[in-house]
C-alpha cells in the first residue's frame, strides 16, 4: 500500500500579506492590552504591609476582582462593536490569544493544574 503525501506551497499575494500582517497585529495588541489589564492589577496589589508607598497604591479599586478568560472576552466583545481594525480578524482567533493568557497566568500561578 502507497501513502501519496501532497506538499503545497502558499504564495500570498501582497494584499493576501498585508491582511495576514493586520491580522497578526490585531492579535498582538489583543494580547498584549489582556496582559497589560492583569499585570495592573496585580501590581496594584502589591503595597508593603508596613508601608504605604505612593508607587504602589491602588490604582484600580480593592472590590473589583482580577481579571479572566470571561470578563476579558466580554470586553474584547465590546471593544470589537466600537473599533473597525478588530472587526476585520474573526473573533475565534482573538478568544484563542485570551485563552493563551489565561493558561500561561493559570501555569505561573499553579491553578488548576
Amino acid at each position: 500500500m502507497f501513502n501519496l503525501i501532497y506538499e503545497f506551497k502558499v504564495k500570498p499575494t501582497s494584499a493576501q500579506v498585508a491582511i495576514f500582517q493586520d491580522g497578526l497585529e490585531q492579535s498582538r495588541q489583543v494580547y498584549n492590552d489582556a496582559l497589560r489589564k492583569r499585570k495592573d492589577w496585580v501590581n496594584s496589589r502589591k503595597t508593603p504591609i508596613n508601608v504605604c508607598s505612593i508607587l504602589y497604591e491602588y490604582i484600580i479599586p480593592a472590590d473589583v476582582p482580577a481579571p479572566k478568560y470571561n470578563s476579558q472576552a466580554v470586553a474584547l466583545t465590546q471593544a470589537k462593536k466600537s473599533n473597525p481594525e478588530l472587526r476585520k480578524v474573526q473573533s475565534q482567533v482573538l478568544q484563542q490569544k485570551l485563552k493563551r493568557l489565561e493558561k500561561a497566568f493559570k501555569g505561573m500561578w499553579n491553578i488548576g493544574s
